[in-house]
C-alpha cells in the first residue's frame, strides 16, 4: 500500500494562516455595520435600514442583527429611538453634544455652564512631528492642521487647547471655518469633514502655569492647572485628533462617571 506523500510545511503553514480566526457571529456582523459606517453608507443623524432588512442583507437571524446593534448602541456609535428606529448616533445631539467634556463648575452641573465662548488663536496647516505623528499614525513630516484656541464660560478664560489633525482628512479646514461654527466642534468635524470621533482617550497630570499661558487664561504666572491630553478616534480606533488642554479648576472640576 503505498505511503502517504508526507505534507508540504509551506502548503501546511498557508492552509493555517487561512483559517479565520473564530468570532461569534453577532461580532462579525457589528464588523459588518462598522464598516459600513466608516465608509459612510449612513451619515450621522441618519436612519440604518431596520433589523429585518438587515438580517435579510447579512443572511442571519433578525436576533443577530439586534445583538450586534445592541453593542454598537453600548458603544454610543448608534441610537435606538422608540417607534422610529435605530440612528447614526451623532454629536450635535443635545444630550451628548459635550459628553467629552468633563469640567463642570463646583456650584451646579455641567449644563449650567452654557456653551463655552471660543477664541481661535491660530489655525494652521503644518507638519507633523515625530510624536505627533506616531500618535496620529502618521509619518513625520506629514501634513496636519494645528489649531491653538481659549474657551471661556460667562467671559471667563478656562481652558486653553491645542489640537493637531490629521491634514488630509481636514483639508481646508479655517480659522473663520472654527470661529464661525456655534455647535460643538466635534458635531462640526462631522458635518463639514465627515469625521465622527466615537471614542476618547485621556492622561491627566498637574501643571504649572507658565507666562504664555497664565496670560491667555488671565491668571498669575505658576498658577496650578490641569493638563489633559486626549486621542480622540473614529471607527475601528484610528485616532483622528490629538488634543492638549490646560484647564483652570479653581471654580471647577474634573468630572469621570465609572462603571
Amino acid at each position: 500500500m503505498p505511503s502517504t506523500p508526507p505534507q508540504d510545511d509551506s502548503l501546511a503553514a498557508d492552509a493555517a494562516h487561512a483559517q479565520p480566526a473564530f468570532s461569534p457571529l453577532y461580532q462579525q456582523i457589528k464588523g459588518l455595520i462598522l464598516q459600513s459606517l466608516q465608509g459612510g453608507e449612513w451619515k450621522p443623524g441618519e436612519a440604518i435600514p431596520s433589523e429585518m432588512d438587515l438580517a435579510a442583507r447579512f443572511r442571519v437571524s433578525q436576533g443577530t442583527v439586534r445583538k450586534a446593534i445592541d453593542e454598537l448602541s453600548a458603544d454610543n456609535l448608534l441610537v435606538r429611538r422608540q417607534g422610529k428606529g435605530t440612528f447614526v448616533a451623532t454629536h450635535a445631539e443635545q444630550h451628548v453634544q459635550y459628553r467629552f467634556l468633563r469640567l463642570v463648575p463646583d456650584a451646579g452641573e455641567r449644563d449650567a455652564q452654557g456653551p463655552a465662548e471660543r477664541t481661535i488663536l491660530d489655525c494652521r496647516r503644518t507638519r507633523a512631528t515625530a510624536e505627533v505623528a506616531r500618535i496620529l499614525g502618521l509619518r513625520t513630516g506629514d501634513p496636519v492642521v494645528q489649531v491653538r484656541r481659549v474657551l471661556s464660560f460667562a467671559g471667563s478664560p478656562t481652558i486653553l487647547e491645542d489640537l493637531w489633525l490629521p491634514g488630509v482628512a481636514f483639508k481646508g479646514l479655517t480659522t473663520e471655518q472654527m470661529a464661525a461654527y456655534q455647535g460643538p466642534t466635534y458635531a462640526m468635524f462631522e458635518l463639514e469633514f465627515g469625521v465622527r470621533m466615537v471614542r476618547a482617550e485621556e492622561k491627566l497630570r498637574a501643571v504649572a502655569a507658565d507666562a504664555q499661558q497664565a496670560r491667555l487664561l488671565a491668571v498669575p504666572e505658576g498658577w496650578p492647572l490641569l493638563s489633559v491630553e486626549r486621542v480622540a478616534f473614529t471607527y475601528n480606533d484610528v485616532p483622528m485628533e490629538l488634543r492638549r488642554g490646560l484647564y483652570r479648576t479653581d471654580d471647577r472640576h474634573y468630572r469621570n462617571d465609572l462603571s
